[in-house]
């Protein structure tokens, strides 16, 4: 009675959000995803023969899972909700769609002998869909955050259904794994954090300046120019100092350069964007391409990570530029990348306009350091008992 209930609502809101998603789906970073999601385009069933479903959501938990599908040595399935996770999760040999909205996945979902879902993706209907067809269900890097706790507990009556179809949990902390409890999650095993497992290389070899590089990584509307008004003044201390600059979404691109352009003109700084430009020769550089991000922290001094300094997205992963050896500042909003930044070492975490005095200090800090590893055999192993 509540599965139905459940699929009656998420098609009266489906009906009701029909005009918004027309609208959105003629947005650059949407015209790809909502057309799959919510209307099918493009978006078939998988084909039969693959035993594994990855579901993901992003690029973050899409890179997570090489370590792990290099080590099961099998074609799999995966699913994701962004372009920019569904372009990362095509490198893989594996057939990869979009998740449709949950009023499809009844008929939409195909058997397989193991769904494994990553992080906090906890959608109902997948679940139930997936059961219905007989499927082990796995929750892969588990995580519930500090600022989603309350709500989480809140509909604690609604997560109890939700995990009744979870065969499997492997939590990224202590922590996870109690708060995971609290909401009915059984069979939970602490097993870190996947994303330790990375494998992180360079795709390109860029020359490194003779100069110092910051590197302004994954950044948000209004973080960016929060970063240019705290490089003006270190530049003032660190004349050869320049800014490279790499937004979190491509489709900002354009509007980040017209910002970066103003504070040029303002400064009398020289401007350039890495796909017209490689030299690395001006004082502000726009990355407008992705892939490039661990490229340029590759040949960083200082790494300013984004997503933390806006109270609403959680920050992003400190892994990369501490990999390289950058002198690393964030924000103090990371609360979804918590679990990643214990194992971090030397880290900055300030406000925004703390972001010059950050950079400044960085001259008598050591490195970033990544000072944990995570065994992904256990996991792996679990998987193909399962598959």
């Amino acid at each position: 009675m509540f599965t139905l209930f459940y699929y009656l609502l998420s098609a009266v809101l489906y009906v009701a959000a029909l005009p918004l998603l027309v609208y959105l789906s003629f947005k650059p970073k949407y015209k790809e995803s909502i057309p799959a999601r919510f209307f099918l385009r493009r978006n078939p069933p998988f084909n039969e023969g693959n035993s594994m479903w990855f579901h993901v959501c992003s690029l973050g938990e899409a890179r997570a899972l090489k370590p792990l599908l290099e080590r099961l040595k099998k074609r799999v399935d995966i699913t994701t909700i962004t372009h920019t996770g569904h372009a990362e999760a095509k490198k893989y040999d594996a057939e990869v769609r979009y998740l449709p909205y949950e009023l499809f996945l009844p008929f939409w979902t195909r058997e397989h002998k193991v769904v494994v879902v990553l992080e906090a993706e906890f959608w109902y209907m997948l679940f139930w869909s997936v059961k219905k067809r007989g499927a082990k269900l796995v929750l892969l890097n588990a995580r519930i955050s500090d600022k989603s706790h309350k709500k989480y507990m809140k509909m604690a009556w609604f997560y109890k259904r939700i995990f009744s179809y979870v065969d499997l949990v492997f939590a990224q902390s202590e922590m996870d794994k109690y708060r995971l409890e609290a909401l009915g999650a059984k069979n939970v095993e602490v097993a870190g954090n996947i994303k330790l497992a990375a494998d992180i290389q360079k795709s390109k070899e860029y020359k490194k300046p003779k100069r110092e590089v910051v590197v302004a990584g994954s950044t948000h509307e209004g973080e960016e120019e929060a970063v240019l008004d705290a490089f003006a003044c270190y530049k003032g201390k660190k004349p050869d100092a320049m800014l490279i600059i790499v937004p979190r979404h491509p489709e900002r691109f354009d509007l980040v350069y017209e910002v970066m352009q103003r504070y040029a003109s303002q400064n009398g700084w020289s401007i350039a964007k890495l796909s017209e430009d490689k030299s690395f020769g001006s004082d502000l550089l726009l990355v407008d391409a992705m892939g490039e991000l661990t490229n340029v922290y590759a040949i960083g001094d200082i790494a300013i990570l984004g997503g933390a300094f806006r109270e609403d997205v959680g920050g992003h992963n400190p892994l990369e530029p501490a990999h390289f050896g950058c002198k690393l500042i964030t924000g103090k909003h990371f609360f979804h990348q918590k679990e990643l930044f214990k194992y971090v070492s030397h880290v900055q975490y300030v406000e925004k306009d703390e972001i010059c005095d950050a950079l400044i200090k960085a001259k008598k800090l050591p490195s970033a350091t990544v000072d944990a590893e995570v065994n992904i055999e256990k996991i792996v192993q679990r998987l193909k008992e399962y598959a």
